[in-house]
């Protein structure tokens, strides 16, 4: 029984129709693929997603496509056709959700939209991901994630005083869509009690401007813009990356007044930085930052990183190291999590890297990366069309 239920996935048995691209929504739908649902992909015949040609590291497969496109179904259709349209709408009655990403408006024009496909499907959940969402001034705005940190703060609050950076990875590609299947999930939980599916809207923006965090409150009751602040916290100090005698960064973060006095007295060994009345406060701290942080760093210049990283945990005070990619790889807390798997695909067995979601009955699954179009037949034959037909449809260029 034990096996049995171990064989069972959280969303077994869900059909997801994904008419995506690039990677804010095939990384929500790979997040959903990985827990067992049904993703059918659709791709361009001979073209496929544009994230098949940014690059070809892996072993001449797109590292962008390998990342986002494991457990997935790839049929290819040309939408634009009248029996390619015919497909997807054929394929919306048997699934449980279409997603897409394209910008407003695409998906209905090519008679996929929300209004239309749900007439077809009245349980069908329609999840559109944009950049600015359905409606607004900027509805019509093209978007990417760069864009999007810029128009949602991010690039102002990041980086140095004298020079402003963008977050290293795809932010609000990956923030919208952690929330579209963040929404899906509700939705499908909605259903079972409605029976009936609904629209949702998600958009980078949004996302982003969610995650401002305590930025817009400093803004409405101190009518404070955050300065950038390099690699330290805007509003709590000491708490970053402090280079060592060695070269090596060590972080920290003293969060707290007893926090602040163990890293005084027990860390730096300089108590008389308590009897200070700039640093008495988390707020005097930060008023004086300029003349605390030049203190800490030339005290952290004085030792080498292994030797703070020890006064540190001897304090119990949280601490960590900077790491390249290559030490993130071979870290032993992503050994002891199992953080990097195998899926197969086109080249063979490729390393990929875990679903973050850890659920004792639904373990998650890294089975394959398809090659383009890989099932189209397939999936047309599980639609009800024979060999001839689906000769027709690629003599027609169809799929």
């Amino acid at each position: 029984m034990a096996s049995d239920l171990k064989s069972r996935r959280a969303l077994d048995g869900v059909k997801i129709l994904a008419f995506e691209q690039v990677l804010s929504g095939p990384f929500a739908t790979c997040l959903l693929a990985d827990m067992g649902a049904e993703v059918i992909k659709v791709e361009r015949p001979g073209v496929g997603d544009v994230i098949r040609s940014w690059d070809s590291v892996v072993k001449g497969l797109s590292s962008g496509y390998v990342w986002l496109n494991r457990n997935k179904r790839s049929i290819t259709v040309d939408v634009k056709k009248t029996q390619g349209k015919r497909i997807l709408q054929e394929l919306t009655k048997k699934s449980d959700i279409f997603f897409e990403n394209y910008a407003p408006g695409v998906a209905a024009r090519l008679g996929l939209g929300y209004e239309k496909l749900s007439e077809m499907n009245s349980r069908l959940i329609y999840c559109s991901l944009s950049g600015y969402g359905q409606d607004g001034p900027y509805r019509d705005v093209k978007a990417y994630d760069l864009l999007i940190q810029g128009e949602g703060g991010i690039i102002a609050t990041t980086g140095y005083p004298e020079k402003p950076a963008r977050a290293g990875i795809a932010i609000a590609d990956i923030a919208s869509g952690m929330y579209a299947a963040i929404g899906i999930l509700l939705a499908l939980y909605q259903r079972e009690k409605t029976d009936r599916g609904q629209l949702i809207d998600v958009s980078m923006f949004d996302s982003i401007v969610s995650w401002l965090g305590y930025f817009p409150h400093h803004y409405w009751h101190a009518g404070e813009e955050p300065a950038r602040v390099g690699m330290r916290h805007h509003y709590v100090t000491p708490y970053g990356p402090y280079m060592a005698a060695d070269g090596e960064y060590v972080n920290l973060a003293v969060a707290s007044a007893s926090d602040w006095e163990i890293f005084c007295r027990t860390v730096i060994k300089k108590s008389e930085l308590l009897e200070d009345p700039r640093f008495a406060t988390v707020e005097g701290r930060r008023k004086n930052r300029a003349e605390l942080e030049e203190t800490i760093e030339n005290i952290f210049l004085q030792r080498d990183h292994k030797y703070w990283l020890g006064q540190l945990k001897k304090a119990e005070l949280p601490y960590g190291e900077v790491r390249g990619i290559a030490q993130v790889l071979a870290h032993p807390q992503a050994a002891a999590r199992k953080l990097i798997r195998e899926a197969e695909s086109p080249v063979g067995t490729v390393p990929v890297i875990a679903n973050a979601i850890k659920m004792s009955d639904s373990p998650a699954r890294y089975d394959r990366i398809p090659t383009l179009g890989e099932d189209s037949e397939a999936i047309l034959e599980e639609l009800g069309y024979d060999t001839t037909e689906i000769a027709q449809l690629r003599a027609e260029k169809i799929i």
